[in-house]
């Protein structure tokens, strides 16, 4: 046993060791690349040239691209793979009410690949500036009217950099006649914002859409809940994520990330503010009657006050029982000026007054319990009582919490088709953000559902695939984060190494009986052997002893078996003998007399 514990502390001292030896290999190649860096540039040259090909990792298999095409008819389709802008409009506008300094539209917005692409010839959007105002907008190939067709809209989104405060969401521009893209700016109309949206720690997906009120002809927007999912992840993964708005004319509609719903409801139920307001509302001109009684508990009327009750009585007391510590230093103030303060060389009485040194604590007072007047702790009175009141009993008049009544709505209106929006004829990116590089890829907008898949497919997933095929396999990733952070050595050898060792050694040792001649060699108390040659000798007795009883239990059966054989050969010689004499007895067999 002791062997086995020797060798848990061994591989764990190994471990140990290995973490110590790795950081002092990283400390000494640091301190031999300072002194010798110019002199070994040759050799590590050399050493790298004559490495074997075969020994290093293979490399990540490669995904090629290709730029998406739309397999079916689609209102909208830009992949920004030219490597242009055409087709896309820079607003030139301003926001009103801002300073002029901001409130152009001047942040600026470039086609390039990610940062990091896996996928070289994969272009994008990109908004490079941060903490400006940003506007770009597109024609579609033909509005979009919202009649018995679907509404698809999707594109990906890559927050390169992360992102502070901030939004990447999409606007489809209302069909107006006064639509002008070069002015394109925050109160253009629009039919339907669409995207994430983030600022501090709240992170949005937004799908808010324009509807018209049948009765007056305004616009108010219409907020979809909010998703149960945790979006947070898609905001600081640097990965690009794909967002969908599936919007169907029964008004209903889904709201997926990477294909997967994280978002639903119906436009008539799931919308904040609702599409149509109540059928009744509270009267403005009702008014609560002055003798309307909300009281559910009046105090009793009746209660007296005790006479014993002393509402002069004070909650606490100086307790009377208490001593005096011994030692306790009533001549001694708590505080004293500090003997070795100086009064500043610049100070002026006149203007600063009488300089005072500062107040330190008595050091006489810290040996003791302590310093000045002493006073007795107070304690709770146990005769306080308090003011005294009545008690609280039921309300007779009690007539409930009063609420005004309900007449008609006359702002009233039932509108069951929201999902016929103003039709839609442009989209557009109009956004401020505090992070730059935030990139844009792959929009589509369509009525297809197979069409808008086709398109992620060719798209999305192959930066996805692409991803995955660059990102190392789990022991990969191991290793990695092991040659960052050297502690997890320890960990790997305690988690894995260790607890299948102790399997092994538990399972396939077992204890061995020292021999005779190890207790010649050394003091150690020897067995009885007799005792033992005795348990074997009485073993041996009774192994004997069974063998005979098995052997008797065999002869008994023989013995047995041969008594009935003797028997049946008896009964047949019987037989045999009765047939002879009833042979000879019969009259065939009898002999002619002799006269």
């Amino acid at each position: 046993m002791e062997l086995k514990w020797l060798l848990c502390v061994t591989l764990l001292a190994l471990g140990i060791l290995a973490v110590q030896a790795h950081d002092m290999d990283e400390d000494n190649d640091a301190d031999d690349v300072v002194d010798i860096e110019d002199d070994l540039d040759d050799g590590i040259e050399e050493v790298e040239e004559s490495k074997s090909e075969t020994s290093s990792p293979p490399p990540a298999p490669k995904v090629a691209y290709k730029a998406p095409v739309p397999t079916g008819e689609v209102y909208f389709a830009e992949s920004f793979d030219k490597g242009t802008l055409d087709g896309w409009i820079l607003s030139r506008a301003k926001k009103d009410d801002t300073d002029d300094e901001i409130a152009k539209y001047d942040g600026k917005w470039e086609v390039q690949e990610m940062k990091e692409t896996k996928l070289p010839g994969d272009k994008g959007l990109v908004m490079v500036t941060r903490a400006k105002h940003h506007a770009i907008s597109s024609k579609l190939y033909k509005p979009f009217v919202f009649d018995t067709k679907p509404l698809i809209i999707q594109y990906e989104v890559n927050f390169q950099n992360g992102i502070e405060c901030g939004g990447a969401y999409v606007k489809l521009l209302s069909k107006t006649p006064e639509l002008n893209l070069d002015q394109f700016h925050d109160k253009t109309p629009y039919t339907i914002m669409f995207g994430p949206d983030k600022c501090g720690e709240d992170y949005k997906l937004h799908f808010i859409f324009r509807h018209k009120n049948p009765k007056t002809g305004k616009y108010e927007e219409k907020h979809a809940k909010r998703p149960d999912a945790d979006l947070k992840t898609y905001f600081t993964d640097k990965k690009t994520h794909l967002y969908t708005l599936v919007l169907n004319p029964d008004n209903s509609f889904e709201i997926l990330v990477d294909q997967t719903v994280v978002n639903s409801g119906n436009l008539l139920n799931d919308m904040s503010p609702p599409v149509n307001p109540p059928r009744e509302i509270e009267d403005p001109n009702d008014q609560k009657p002055e003798d309307w009684d909300e009281r559910p508990k009046i105090p009793d009327p009746d209660a007296v006050k005790p006479d014993d009750w002393d509402e002069d009585a004070p909650a606490k007391i100086a307790d009377e029982n208490a001593v005096k510590p011994e030692g306790w230093l009533d001549d001694e103030p708590e505080y004293v000026a500090d003997p070795d303060a100086e009064k500043p060389e610049d100070w002026d009485e006149d203007m600063d007054g009488e300089w005072e040194a500062p107040q330190i604590a008595n050091p006489k007072c810290e040996a003791a319990p302590g310093c000045g007047t002493w006073q007795r702790p107070m304690i709770d009175n146990p005769n306080y009582k308090g003011k005294w009141k009545p008690p609280m009993i039921d309300n007779v008049n009690y007539q409930g919490i009063w609420k005004p009544r309900k007449i008609p709505n006359p702002d009233f209106f039932e509108d069951l088709e929201p999902f016929k929006m103003t039709p839609v004829s442009a989209v557009g990116l109009e956004l401020w953000s505090m992070t730059s590089d935030i990139f844009f890829d792959n929009f589509i907008i369509c009525s297809d559902r197979a069409v808008a898949d086709d398109w992620a497919s060719d798209g999305w997933g192959l930066k996805k695939a692409a991803d995955g095929a660059a990102e190392p396999g789990v022991v990969g990733q191991m290793m990695a984060a092991a040659e960052e952070r050297p502690w997890l050595w320890v960990v790997y050898i305690l988690t894995v190494a260790l607890p299948v060792f102790l399997v092994i050694l538990f399972c396939c040792s077992g204890k061995k009986q020292p021999s005779a001649a190890e207790y010649k060699k050394t003091d150690a108390p020897q067995p009885d052997v007799v005792d033992d040659e005795k348990e074997e000798e009485k073993d041996k007795g009774e192994k004997e002893e069974e063998e005979e009883e098995e052997d008797a239990n065999e002869e008994k059966l023989g013995s047995a078996s041969q008594e009935e054989e003797e028997e049946e050969e008896e009964e047949d010689r019987k037989h045999a003998s009765e047939e002879e004499e009833t042979v000879n007895r019969s009259p065939r067999n009898r002999k002619p007399r002799k006269d």
